[in-house]
């Protein structure tokens, strides 16, 4: 591959010429990506582009849940929860390759407290206070239960009053009154489930095409042109324009010719501890819980690592949105005061995310009363520009392929098509086949022990990566030759040179940073090095073929990012 092709080379990037498409989407985040799959199944011609990588923006600063929306109880969207608690129940059959179920212990320090609040806020006000007691909860958990029924597949919750509740979690303060236990979900590696549905949609559609790292430049007439990192032109002709840019709609739309005010997004930021003791004393539970001022915090276990979050505050400015001093110090008070036996400081903070969560604009006095539902308004036709811009607002991890499904439909009606497949079932990337059972499990493994050299041990360490689509990872292992094909990288002795190598030849990266942070989860694992970094940008150097400049500076830069925007420590 010669240095510097950021993406495939779709034979629709042909330069000078203009390409027809029935619909190009701009945003490759999960709501552009699962809209770009949908379509694609349908037989509809898309273009889908991002300015960075794909799932690089929003979609990768999430909670990491997937999740039904207890709390969206309380602000009176029950039919988001209704949407929620289905498509997380969808997504464990989807996607059990990175999803799967989290059971949740949210406490209680009171009985009755927050009850007359909630029915104002049910009654449309915006400045209820935040506070849930036991009564409050309980009523909520039967109503998630209810909510939760559709292709169920986990428990219904349990209820604990104070003993029984700290003999559950003893670790937690005991100035608790009651606690849940209820089941959600967690998705492992958001950003590679992001890479799978652009994915299986050009397995779809071949006539399609997938673009990062390329941008809007110029919307004149009914052509839009693009341009890449080598300055490389791309011209397309859209039947409808999609903005699914997340934080960044308003702009996009502004690139098209529009004045917009869509958006009105908050910053969420999250910590990653390495905390072996908080991690023991969780059990494999998520804690959801009241902060001592209101807010809604979390705490769970992410691949080893202590996932803290999330802060919710207004912003308008997601290029440089990064978690800030205030917001680590209201975790740390937070934890302590929720588990006042553990010991919390800074040093035990491995990675730093934040992101700008693309919510609709909203004049609410609270952020977390800003609804986290979705929509798509229309910017129809003019004589300045032929074709309609629809703009995806709001929407959440959880939700994606539903308002993937539901705008889809719009689409394809104004196209005058017809659906042909429907996506409830259909499931995505590493999700097909994949062995769910532990027997299943183990008869997939005993069968490529039997034809490769790879360990039972690495077989079941790829399969929680990458799910079915190790297959292709195996067989690469199998048949690579060279520097590549023996040995682990430097300080990672979970991870082969080979690995990195498939990625690189097989999965659209460009840059260093794509692969420690989106293909891989080396990254907010704390699994980094300075050593380690150097080798794996030896590896991607050889399969992308940079040259040393290059090579130096893709470490140069990713460095920088690590260490200046996400706390990390090489």
């Amino acid at each position: 591959m010669s240095e510097g092709v950021p993406v495939a080379t779709e034979e629709s990037t042909a330069e000078g010429g203009i390409t027809d498409y029935d619909v190009v989407i701009i945003g490759a985040g999960v709501n552009g990506a699962g809209l770009f799959r949908d379509l694609c199944l349908q037989g509809v011609r898309c273009l889908i582009v991002d300015k960075a990588d794909f799932g690089s923006g929003t979609s990768a600063a999430p909670s990491r849940l997937i999740h039904g929306g207890i709390k969206y109880l309380e602000t009176g969207e029950l039919g988001l929860v209704a949407q929620s608690t289905l498509e997380r129940n969808l997504l464990l059959r989807n996607a059990p390759h990175c999803v799967e179920p989290l059971a949740t212990f949210i406490p209680s320090f009171s009985l009755m407290k927050g009850a007359f609040a909630a029915l104002r806020t049910l009654a449309g006000s915006t400045t209820a206070p935040r506070s849930r007691g036991a009564l409050l909860i309980k009523i909520g958990l039967a109503l998630y239960d209810i909510y939760g029924a559709r292709h169920r597949v986990m428990p219904k919750h349990r209820f604990f009053f104070r003993k029984a509740a700290l003999k559950e979690m003893p670790e937690i303060t005991p100035r608790i009154v009651a606690g849940g236990l209820y089941y959600d979900a967690r998705i492992s590696r958001p950003e590679r489930l992001v890479l799978e549905l652009i994915t299986d949609g050009l397995q779809a559609n071949p006539q399609s095409a997938a673009f990062n790292y390329t941008e809007l430049t110029e919307c004149v007439g009914d052509t839009l042109t693009f341009k890449d990192e080598r300055n490389r032109t791309i011209r397309a002709k859209p039947t409808i324009v999609v903005n699914a840019a997340g934080p960044w709609i308003d702009r996009v739309n502004g690139a098209l010719g529009e004045t917009t005010r869509m958006i009105g997004g908050t910053k969420g930021s999250h910590i990653l501890l390495d905390h072996p003791q908080l991690i023991e004393s969780l059990q494999g539970r998520m804690i959801y819980f009241e902060a001592d001022d209101g807010r809604i915090c979390l705490v769970y276990d992410h691949l080893g690592k202590a996932l803290v979050g999330s802060t919710d505050i207004k912003s308008d400015d997601p290029d440089s949105v990064s978690c800030e001093d205030d917001e680590i110090d209201y975790f740390i008070a937070s934890l302590r005061s929720l588990l006042p036996r553990l010991r919390f400081d800074r040093n035990q903070i491995i990675y730093t995310y934040s992101g700008v969560r693309p919510l609709p604009a909203s004049d609410a006095s609270q952020p977390g009363l800003i609804s986290r539902d979705h929509s798509a308004p229309v910017l129809q036709p003019n004589d300045r520009r032929p074709f309609p811009i629809l703009s995806l607002i709001g929407g959440k991890w959880t939700t994606f392929r539903g308002f993937a499904a539901e705008v889809a439909d719009t689409l394809l009606r104004r196209l005058g098509r017809e659906r042909h497949i429907d996506t409830t079932m259909s499931a995505i990337g590493g999700g097909r086949d994949f062995p769910t059972t532990p027997q299943a499990r183990q008869g997939w493994i005993s069968a490529r022990q039997l034809t490769g050299g790879l360990s039972a041990v690495e077989l079941d360490r790829m399969l929680a990566r990458y799910g079915t689509t190790a297959d292709r990872l195996i067989a690469h292992i199998d048949n690579a030759d060279g520097a590549v094909s023996d040995g682990v990288i430097v300080d990672i002795p979970g991870y082969r040179r080979a690995e990195i190598d498939w990625i690189c030849r097989s999965e659209r990266v460009s840059h260093l940073s794509d692969i420690v942070m989106r293909r891989t989860s080396l990254a907010i694992e704390g699994l980094l090095t300075g050593a380690a970094l150097e080798d794996i940008a030896t590896v991607a150097a050889a399969a992308l073929g940079w040259s040393e400049t290059r090579r130096a500076t893709e470490i140069a830069s990713t460095k920088h990012r690590l260490e200046g925007m996400h706390g990390v420590r090489l």
